[in-house]
């Protein structure tokens, strides 16, 4: 009989129409906000940017998904990892 060990991170790695759960959110909350302006604006041009919009968006988070890379301006890891109290004087010696 196969034993299976729980995988408890699950949610780590969930993916939802290729989007991790916080991009899926914030692509929610901006077909939400585009269901606002639809319903009140009487403006054809306004339904059909509101749709190139969201399709653009949807196109910018997969590929941001796709490549985490790209936003990442911080170094990964410091250059001293120490549990000294910092003093706030800064004594770098050349």
């Amino acid at each position: 009989m196969k034993k299976f060990e729980p995988y408890k991170n699950i949610r780590k790695k969930a993916v939802i129409f290729g989007l991790p759960i916080s991009l899926f959110a914030l692509m929610m909350m901006s077909i939400l906000a585009s269901l606002m302006v639809i319903i009140f604006s009487f403006s054809f041009g306004i339904i059909i940017g509101v749709a190139i919009f969201n399709a653009a968006l949807y196109i910018a988070l997969t590929r941001i998904s796709n490549n985490p890379q790209l936003f990442q301006v911080a170094k990964v890891f410091p250059q001293i990892i120490s549990n000294k109290q910092n003093s706030g004087f800064d004594y770098e010696q050349d």
